[in-house]
């Protein structure tokens, strides 16, 4: 990757099918302790996405990924600014920032556009796996929905690579948590491209569960694909169960 990235600079908001997730509205918010509607963490990650995508194109959306790391939240009406900076390993590092606040929101790690091995899902429990098409909200317009101009992923037909941890994300609403959830990290390794209209199979082991005081947590391990080829991995982490929440059904 040749060409050094730039700033970019958005007003943060939510898109309508959020709020399926109470925690992206202002009621569901401050009824969990929020002063207002989290953005969703895919659409801080869509954000950070148009630094890449703008300085390497189709090259990282066939082969790259990284580390997204939500460390807090970014609200409805934030203006975010995506801020590209080199870490301490040398990598493009691109840091969610509001207002005067030195401390990033999220940070995502990038990884270089070369290939990764595709490898099977870790053991764990197995959820049912999803179906759908890769159109509308898992387009190619995600960002551009979001108020993002950048068009790469519309001009050429291709799903937006935002659209990879939203269906992790729509993994863990249908299948995993209960309530009010909060995703919060995300390791995200591109395969190949998928054009839009394309069906796309979203397969999840659930590898691992834990309680702390901020709720129930779980990790999954995602598998996406299209016409029985990978075109994303991610390890996926949420708390999936705020303090209070139900608990779950026993059979």
């Amino acid at each position: 990757m040749r060409d050094a990235p730039s700033l970019f600079e958005v007003v943060a908001l939510n898109l309508p099918e959020h709020a399926r997730n109470a925690i992206h509205t202002d009621e569901g918010a401050r009824s969990a302790g929020f002063p207002a509607a989290l953005v969703a963490g895919v659409t801080t990650y869509a954000y950070l996405t148009h630094v890449p995508l703008a300085a390497w194109g189709v090259d990282w959306l066939m082969s790259g990924g990284g580390e997204l790391d939500l460390r807090s939240p970014v609200f409805a009406g934030d203006e975010l600014r995506c801020q590209p900076v080199r870490g301490d390993d040398g990598r493009w590092v691109v840091e969610a920032l509001v207002g005067d606040d030195a401390t990033p929101r999220a940070t995502f790690a990038l990884r270089d556009a070369e290939a990764v091995p595709v490898v099977p899902l870790r053991d764990g429990e197995p959820l049912k796996p999803i179906r759908v098409q890769l159109e509308n909200e898992w387009g190619a317009d995600y960002a551009a929905r979001a108020g993002d101009p950048f068009s790469l992923c519309h001009d050429e037909g291709l799903t937006h690579p935002a659209v990879w941890p939203a269906l992790a994300n729509h993994m863990v609403h249908r299948r995993v948590a209960r309530g009010s959830w909060i995703h919060f990290r995300s390791r995200i390794r591109h395969h190949a491209t998928a054009p839009v209209g394309a069906i796309a199979d979203v397969y999840a082991n659930v590898i691992e569960r834990t309680v702390r005081r901020s709720g129930e947590r779980a990790t999954l391990d995602v598998a996406i694909e299209v016409d029985g080829r990978r075109v994303a991995s991610i390890e996926h982490e949420a708390i999936v169960a705020l303090p209070g929440a139900p608990e779950p059904a026993r059979a």
